[in-house]
């Protein structure tokens, strides 16, 4: 069984945008140069890949996306910053 990653992207107009994946190199790809990334990165090109985790399965990931969403750019922002100081 594959891993699911959850990943946080930086937006050229500095939002930052949530989601998950199996293949990350793939999906920023996707996000950065085709039709099958989201709606709301299709406008805010180029994207930075600044997160990612990774889980056992599809569940944990949509679990840890949906608490993440939740949380102020902000409040991701020191998650980034942590991610990167550890």
């Amino acid at each position: 069984m594959k891993p699911y990653y959850l990943y946080i992207l930086k937006c050229s107009d500095g939002s930052l945008y949530t989601g998950i994946t199996t293949d990350i190199e793939r999906r920023l790809k996707e996000h950065n140069n085709s039709k099958k990334g989201a709606k709301y990165t299709a406008y805010r090109r180029p994207l930075e890949l600044i997160y990612q985790k990774e889980f056992k399965n599809r569940s944990e990931a949509l679990i840890e996306e949906a608490k993440i969403k939740k949380l102020k750019k902000e409040q991701k922002k020191i998650l980034y910053n942590l991610k990167n100081f550890l």
